[in-house]
């Protein structure tokens, strides 16, 4: 049997305010194109399916128009779905009795609407081209506190509640295989000693202390599908256990990602192979210049940049850096001027200043963009440092992260 790993589209994103509807769409039709071309019997697509619990018309119409493609290109071919943090679980459900008819499954939260954990609804078969139960997937998605079961634990409560959890929905598929299936996993989560990145992951722990270890897939499970990382990669040093990253950069900080999805070839209960697939960046992204200068030398940078004409939406999105030594009113305007008639879209220009000392460095963001990036964490521990010069505990950190974890009353 053979499965394609994908995650983290976020259909309706924008880029400092450019609609990258165009984008995700050649993304979509290169992946109708895959699964097609690599025979594939399976798509499992690891949460994060939107940019935010409240998706556009557009957004949402792409979404469907592309389950709808897959299945009538490749009627065999089982879709399972689950919710990432930035999505709606609700929302993502609401049209399961719709999504079955095209052998759609789609998970969006682990309990269900009066509270209960279900544990069958967790688990869904995956079928080979023949019709025949190759393989079970243990269908997780994002997992907040009040998702996973009280576990009485001198530790974390809400790790060993998920690790708890995926042992619960192991046992059970494991009951339910026959002939040496295989298990396979689907998660969106943050695993100890993921690479990060740190303009558009919005953190779902608290200074990292929920990562979960990498022993939380037992060995049964041949292949754990990972959501929520951007930058593709292996986790603990497991190739069965990885993300497969974002298909777009989200932020100018994933410019270097190599992007792919990834095919899975199962041998029975095993993992044949594992193949990475680039994905084609449909536009570039630029930083001009790499690291951040004085005003002058960016501007004759900017007028010396030489790029092929193309139409607006194939466009480059540019990222202007300049090191200031006192504020500049006009910044905005010198950039404007020296990119005139240029094909290239600018989305942001990065101030910073270098007048700074070290221990100033180390005390404060260098600029409104350092600023954009502090998690709500890193700002609940620098003001109880200020109040009582202390860091704050490990118990009162799990309470500010069930806060902050907490569902939407929308989906309550």
């Amino acid at each position: 049997m053979r499965l394609l790993h994908t995650s983290d589209w976020h259909l309706g994103q924008t880029l400092h305010d450019f609609d990258r509807g165009d984008e995700h769409q050649r993304f979509l039709n290169w992946l109708l194109d895959t699964l097609e071309a690599e025979q594939i019997d399976a798509l499992l697509v690891a949460g994060d399916i939107f940019d935010n619990p409240n998706p556009s018309a557009d957004a949402q119409k792409q979404f469907y128009q592309f389950l709808t493609e897959a299945k009538r290109r490749i009627p065999h071919l089982d879709i399972v779905i689950i919710a990432g943090n930035h999505d709606s679980a609700g929302r993502l459900e609401a049209p399961t009795s719709l999504l079955q008819v095209l052998g759609v499954t789609v998970v969006g939260c682990a309990r269900t609407a009066s509270g209960d954990l279900e544990l069958d609804r967790l688990i869904t078969p995956l079928r080979n081209r023949q019709g025949d139960i190759a393989a079970w997937c243990l269908a997780i998605p994002f997992l907040r506190p009040g998702d996973v079961p009280k576990v009485a634990t001198d530790g974390d409560a809400y790790l060993e509640g998920i690790r708890q959890l995926y042992r619960q929905a192991l046992d059970y598929a494991l009951n339910r295989r026959e002939n040496g299936q295989a298990i396979v996993a689907l998660g969106h989560c943050h695993m100890h000693g993921g690479q990060t990145s740190e303009d558009s992951e919005r953190r779902i722990v608290i200074g990292g202390a929920e990562a979960l270890p990498v022993d939380t897939f037992d060995p049964a499970i041949a292949y754990a599908a990972l959501g929520h990382l951007h930058r593709a990669q292996q986790v603990g040093g497991q190739e069965r256990v990885r993300y497969s990253g974002s298909p777009l950069p989200m932020s100018f900080s994933e410019i270097d990602y190599p992007h792919q999805v990834v095919r899975v070839d199962l041998d029975g209960g095993d993992v044949r192979n594992i193949t990475p697939l680039p994905i084609p960046r449909p536009v570039a992204l630029l930083r001009i210049p790499q690291q951040p200068a004085l005003i002058d030398d960016v501007i004759q940078q900017l007028k010396a940049l030489h790029l092929p004409d193309a139409p607006l939406g194939e466009q480059p999105y540019l990222q202007v850096r300049v090191r200031l030594t006192a504020p500049e009113p006009g910044l905005r305007a010198k950039v404007e001027a020296a990119l005139d008639k240029k094909p290239v879209r600018l989305a942001r220009i990065e101030t910073t200043y270098g007048s700074r000392t070290d221990h100033d460095a180390a005390d404060r963001p260098q600029s409104l963009d350092d600023l954009g990036r502090l998690q709500p964490d890193d700002i609940f521990k620098k003001l109880y440092q200020n109040k009582y010069q202390a860091e704050p505990n490990a118990e009162l950190l799990a309470a500010f992260a069930e806060l902050l974890n907490a569902p939407p009353e929308a989906d309550a």
